[in-house]
């Protein structure tokens, strides 16, 4: 009986390790990183094998540390700080707007020619005989991996694996629309622009100003590729493509967001959102945190994080924020690692690194002072706090467009407001109940869905490793031309047809009318003309 237990006990592990998958990962770096961490520790707790493919020069993966999965680093001529430079760089490009035109040309040049230099070490590496042998050998089952860094969907072609996208950025507007083949018709779904100002709802002028954004996208961005990232794809591949191309080619698409943020839109059925992937249950404050935040009183605290890549603010704009939280009643925990403003009052108190999550989730917490990213914004969703945005570059301004046209944030320029600008801000989103109501509203709907958005992402990763890939859901539109996926053959065969017919049909009536109208002789026969 005791054999036989244990017979049906090893069976049992057996099958269960059957289920279990092989899955390489290229990750992002900076935030990006948190987001695939999160999936990559629910992989792991499914008994699924993870290995993450990192260049030595990763300045935020940890690839020297021991952890539940392996990492597979390659080396690169590239050091770590140097590529932090060139990645927040290429991050911030076009940010800076003290520059004159001639020194902002030189900058965008100089920091485009870096960026691909850094690529160019990176792929030579990456796609080195000896790491594809390798990489080949264990036989993995799909690839996950965030876009931010190029070539994975290369690396999975190379390997003849399925691909799996996580992503959420600037670019992933673009890449959705002219490489996944999302639909999106420009009369209600707002293209990307750096001032993140329109919306679901555009007057004419809005909707004229969003189709040309829409044309401007379709012509830059390939364009641009065309000159930088298809140069090298083509190179490694062997054979003409664009990176568009490739990319178009991942099974399934997480994109990390949900409809909680999201304006209605169309959506395929290989995009899946998973907005909120990092956020958890608020856990317990250290002690010293705890007793600053049970200070507040009534008044409650302010939490302040502008990302972890701004980096230090300059004085004076770090004075007149310090000089704005001095004059609100609530005590502020502000994320900040540049000089101490002149301005600090004893309110506000600076760290380092802060619990963001977590002060978040505790009920005292009135308000979220947040740049618009995507993570940040979750967890202000997740744990129902409104928000006063500040938005720095990239997705950020759009981000936070969402936020506000939801009712949910009140968003300042940063470079211009003045310390009653934020002040009023404050007082808006804490004493206007409103502002709470939008943000509560959003975060029921978030968390009113079929499955969390962790289980939803392991969920599809999981389904295209037991389909091997998921083709049957990627639409036809990635095998049509530009034309006929607007059916303008189509149109102008119609047209075509149309013109014969018109054609035709207006020689017939003359024919009719000259055989009708033609003068006659008394016998019958047809009058000849004066001439004849």
């Amino acid at each position: 009986m005791i054999s036989g237990t244990l017979f049906v006990f090893v069976l049992l592990c057996g099958v269960e390790a059957g289920h279990a998958g092989k899955v390489l990962v290229l990750p992002g770096e900076y935030s990006h990183w948190h987001n695939m961490r999160a999936i990559i520790d629910a992989l792991v707790d499914r008994n699924h094998s993870v290995t993450v493919l990192v260049s030595s020069s990763s300045p935020t993966v940890p690839h020297t540390r021991k952890e539940r999965f392996d990492f597979n680093v390659f080396k690169v001529n590239t050091e770590k700080e140097e590529a932090n430079s060139v990645l927040r760089d290429m991050i911030h490009l076009g940010t800076n707007d003290t520059a004159t035109k001639y020194k902002g040309d030189f900058m965008v040049w100089r920091v485009i020619s870096n960026y691909m230099a850094f690529l160019t070490d990176i792929s030579k590496s990456m796609f080195h005989e000896d790491l594809l042998h390798t990489l080949r050998e264990s036989h993995y089952d799909v690839l996950l991996s965030d876009p931010m860094m190029l070539f994975p969907d290369l690396m999975a072609q190379k390997l003849n694996i399925p691909h799996v996208l996580s992503m959420r950025a600037t670019f992933a507007y673009i890449a959705e629309q002219l490489c996944g083949q999302m639909p999106a018709p420009p009369s209600y779904v707002p293209a990307v622009a750096l001032q993140g100002h329109l919306t679901d709802r555009m007057s004419f002028i809005e909707r004229v100003e969003n189709m040309l954004l829409y044309i401007i996208h379709t012509i830059i961005f390939p364009l641009s590729m065309k000159f930088t990232a298809d140069k090298l794809y083509t190179e490694i591949l062997g054979k003409p493509t664009t990176m568009c191309e490739t990319i178009g080619k991942a099974d399934i698409w997480l994109i990390r967001t949900y409809w909680d943020f999201e304006y209605p839109r169309p959506l395929l059925p290989n995009f899946k959102f998973v907005g909120g992937l990092p956020c958890n249950p608020a856990k317990p404050l250290s002690k010293e945190l705890e007793e600053f935040v049970q200070s507040s009183g009534d008044h409650g605290i302010v939490v302040f994080s502008l990302g972890s890549m701004l980096g230090n603010l300059t004085l004076e704009r770090a004075n007149t924020i310090a000089s704005a939280l001095g004059q609100i009643p609530q005590k502020v925990v502000w994320r900040y690692n540049g000089k101490t403003p002149e301005t600090l009052a004893p309110n506000t108190k600076l760290y380092d690194w802060i619990p963001q999550n977590d002060l978040l989730g505790h009920p005292k917490t009135k308000a979220f002072i947040t740049h618009g990213g995507t993570n940040g914004l979750y967890e202000a969703i997740y744990h129902g706090v409104p928000m006063v945005g500040l938005p720095l570059w990239g997705d950020q301004p759009d981000n936070l467009m969402h936020m506000k046209t939801k009712g949910a944030a009140v968003v300042l320029d940063i470079d211009s407001m003045q310390s009653k600008d934020l002040v009023d801000a404050l007082k808006t989103v804490v004493n206007n109940p409103s502002y709470k109501e939008s943000i509560m509203r959003l975060s029921r709907i978030h968390h009113d869905q079929p499955m969390k958005p962790l289980d939803q992402a392991v969920y599809w990763i999981e389904f295209v490793m037991r389909h091997k890939g998921a083709k049957h859901l990627r639409v036809q539109a990635h095998d049509l031309s530009w034309y006929q996926y607007h059916c303008l053959d189509v149109v102008a065969f119609l047209l075509s047809i149309v013109a014969l017919i018109t054609f035709l049909f207006i020689k017939a009536c003359r024919c009719l009318f000259r055989k009708c109208f033609r003068k006659t002789r008394p016998d019958g026969k047809a009058q000849k003309s004066k001439k004849e």
